[in-house]
């Protein structure tokens, strides 16, 4: 008998209920954001372009330290790509700087690298971000998600399901978005039951091309997605417009010593 997969589920409820960062979702729903992680040339040269002719943004999770790199994900972003994501209207979030995973480094180091990337896509686009993190493999420690709950406005991982009644801030749940076509009846009744629930429904991939690699998807299943959320009257925004929603009426309630520490 396997006993890996039980031990994983525990552990996922286990952090899933535990250091959360609450906030009502409320009438906002139904949502659906795109998001891009690391993030490949493709993610924006095709994904965005897709995003754009459809009148939607995304949100792409960037490591810095991927820059002009190339890996089995395909070409990373180069610089000029930071300009041109920005110029179309999409959102610049956080995946640390080196794309480490929580679980290979101390906490404290973890921290640093989460707030060095920050620094240094500010310092290189001359934008401060919306505070968006996600972990990079989706790794998360309770250490790791109470600190970081900390720095940022929000966290995300890749633990399936949808983000409805109280969303925990500090651990969105995502839903990847991989393959071609054939993953097309999935997207949709993701879409359908995220109707039902008026919650908030988050897609991740990395590369969008026709031979895309195991974690990313194709461009006629990204337009899919984006077509068919729109057909049934969802919201498409970014990450950061909806969580600016959520904080502000709960950072209304603070005083301005106890507001989230996000850098300016």
């Amino acid at each position: 008998m396997n006993i890996k997969a039980p031990i994983a589920m525990a552990r996922r409820k286990l952090l899933s209920s535990l250091s959360t960062r609450p906030a009502a979702l409320g009438a906002c729903g139904s949502i659906v954001s795109f998001t891009f992680d690391d993030f490949p040339r493709t993610a924006l040269t095709v994904g965005g372009h897709i995003l754009e002719t459809l009148g939607a943004r995304g949100t792409y999770y960037t490591s810095i330290g991927l820059m002009d790199s190339i890996n089995h994900l395909g070409e990373q972003f180069r610089r000029d790509d930071l300009d041109a994501l920005l110029h179309g209207g999409h959102e610049l979030a956080s995946h640390t700087f080196s794309h480490i995973s929580c679980r290979s480094v101390s906490c404290s180091k973890f921290r640093a690298e989460v707030n060095s990337g920050r620094r240094a896509l500010e310092k290189i686009t001359g934008q401060s971000d919306f505070g968006n993190f996600a972990f990079p493999f989706g790794d998360v420690t309770l250490n790791a998600k109470t600190k970081i709950g900390m720095d940022v406005a929000s966290s995300r991982g890749i633990w399936g399901g949808f983000n409805d009644t109280k969303v925990d801030l500090n651990l969105l749940r995502a839903n990847s978005l991989y393959g071609g076509l054939e993953k097309g009846s999935q997207v949709r009744e993701l879409i359908l039951e995220n109707e039902r629930r008026q919650s908030w429904l988050i897609f991740y991939s990395h590369d969008v091309c026709d031979t895309p690699s195991p974690f990313g998807c194709t461009p006629a299943l990204l337009e899919f997605a984006v077509s068919f959320a729109l057909s049934r009257n969802a919201r498409v925004a970014t990450v950061a417009e909806v969580v600016a929603e959520l904080i502000a009426p709960s950072e209304n309630e603070l005083t301005s010593d106890e507001r989230l520490p996000f850098f300016k």
